[in-house]
């Protein structure tokens, strides 16, 4: 977990992120070296309090829609699986003002440079 967050971190600038909400999962018991390392603040979730990651548990829906529950993710390419996310994060939404997801955070990006 933290080398994959070290790599998604890398791509942005510093500062891009500043907090992470996790559940009570075990690749997260790294979480005081990924607050060390990279500066963020982690915080965890209540048991069965799905509410507290809402933005987590919305993108697990969208997910859904294009990898129906009990698909297996093995069978899943990196192509299939960046298509999917490419036409998520271009999707524009109505709590974003009709911006699209890649909209909102590169415009968000712009006040870090």
């Amino acid at each position: 977990m933290e080398i994959a967050f070290g790599v998604a971190a890398s791509q942005y600038p510093q500062g891009t992120f500043q907090t992470a909400t996790t559940d009570r999962g075990k690749e997260f018991a790294c979480f005081a070296s990924l607050e060390f390392t990279h500066n963020i603040d982690v915080y965890f979730a209540d048991p069965y309090s799905s509410w507290q990651r809402g933005s987590n548990e919305n993108g697990n829906g969208l997910l859904r829609e294009f990898f129906p529950k009990g698909k297996d993710f093995a069978e899943v390419t990196d192509d299939g699986l960046a298509a999917a996310l490419n036409l998520i994060n271009n999707r524009p939404r109505k709590c974003l003002g009709w911006k699209t997801a890649h909209e909102s955070f590169m415009e968000a990006l712009s006040y870090l440079a």
